[in-house]
């Protein structure tokens, strides 16, 4: 079954540029270790690191992490399904320089010089190894780090996100629902579907910002309006109007308000950390409702054992005072209940009828089979 969905992921999802935009080589002698980027239109700077890590499936994936002095924060940025590491080395520059945050971008099994053939399964193995080398090699921590994820990368994204409870912040590019309710509109999650980020999205407990073009006609704006209605920490959205699925960098409030944005998550640990404290017990407090019950029931057994000294009349009081109150309780508990059933409802709901316009059947081809990032015009 997971070899069917792997087949399935493959055919529909991935199309890694060919041949591949770079190539990597060892930059003087084999000694040092330290490897180039070749092939590409830009000049790889010294503050850039080529890496070649090992999965945990086995495949050996190329990465690229771009130093800031001035950063405070790391940017872990999951790239879409046309391009590799070649084209998108450029904007990992200019992002890194624009946001003063370090910057790592990877390429998927199978893209570009990375090894092994591009499954989703392999997407999850490849975005861990990548989040591994930020902590063990370069000493980032989780609660300095911000997922970036763009079309498919929004999968392997969330799904490291949803694991991470400390994680600073996630950023959705155009991100899709799942991969087949890119296709159809399915109003429910198959087994045999691919990225289901809609399921996955809830369970994200940091801030989330979300940027979808209102033109988009490869994801519809749908997608990134229904994953944003379903997070748990939502940061106000950019809907780019008339952005489309590759070209949303060039509109000059993209960077604007993602520099917003880092500006503001660069401020939120000391007020999260004070929110977060109090938020924990509240929640638990719920759950310390019932406990408070049985207190009352201790206390009016403290009553019961002073009855002898006081006059029936009084216990008959005490009697119809804890009917009544044991009415309030019941009466309390139905309150209650239909609201924490609401909250719980309404999160399946939205996943439910969340319906992506895409429409036509040409485009179902691929979940975004388009040439956003052309490769070089010279060969590699």
């Amino acid at each position: 079954m997971g070899a069917i969905t792997s087949t399935m992921a493959a055919k529909f999802a991935f199309f890694p540029p060919v041949p591949p935009s770079y190539e990597v080589s060892a930059e003087g002698d084999e000694v040092s270790g330290r490897l180039r980027m070749t092939g590409v239109n830009v000049n790889v700077k010294e503050n850039v690191d080529v890496l070649r890590l090992k999965t945990k499936r086995g495949n050996g994936i190329v990465a690229l992490y771009v130093r800031n002095p001035l950063a405070a924060l790391t940017v872990l940025y999951s790239h879409g399904n046309a391009a590799d590491l070649g084209q998108m080395c450029e904007l990992f520059a200019e992002l890194s320089a624009h946001l003063k945050v370090n910057l790592m971008g990877y390429d998927y099994s199978g893209y570009g010089q990375s090894t092994g053939k591009p499954s989703e399964q392999n997407t999850y193995a490849d975005i861990e190894a990548a989040y591994r080398c930020l902590v063990e090699k370069y000493g980032a921590k989780e609660e300095n780090i911000i997922l970036y994820g763009q079309s498919v990368g929004s999968g392997p994204t969330l799904d490291l996100a949803m694991n991470l409870p400390k994680l600073r912040a996630v950023v959705l590019h155009s991100p899709i629902l799942s991969g087949l309710r890119v296709m159809y509109p399915v109003k429910r999650t198959y087994w045999f579907d691919i990225y289901k980020n809609i399921d996955k999205i809830p369970f994200v407990s940091c801030p989330v910002l979300v940027i979808h073009g209102t033109a988009d006609d490869v994801v519809d704006r749908s997608h990134g309006q229904k994953l944003w209605e379903l997070c748990k920490e939502k940061y106000e959205p950019l809907w780019i109007k008339g952005g489309n699925h590759c070209d949303l960098e060039g509109f000059p409030q993209y960077i604007k308000h993602l520099k917003k944005f880092v500006s503001a998550i660069e401020k939120y640990p000391s007020s999260r950390n004070k929110d977060n404290q109090p938020e924990n017990p509240r929640s638990s407090a719920d759950c310390r409702d019932k406990p408070r019950i049985s207190t009352d029931r201790r206390d009016k057994s403290r009553l019961s054992t002073e009855r002898r000294e006081k006059p029936r009349l009084s216990q008959d009081h005490r009697d119809k005072s804890k009917a009544s109150t044991e009415k309030k309780e019941k009466t309390q508990k139905s309150v209650a209940a239909p609201d924490k059933l609401s909250i719980v409802s309404d999160q399946p709901e939205k996943a439910r009828n969340s319906i992506d316009r895409f429409g036509e059947i040409v485009r179902s081809v691929g979940l975004c089979n388009i040439h956003c990032f052309k490769a070089p015009a010279t060969g590699v």
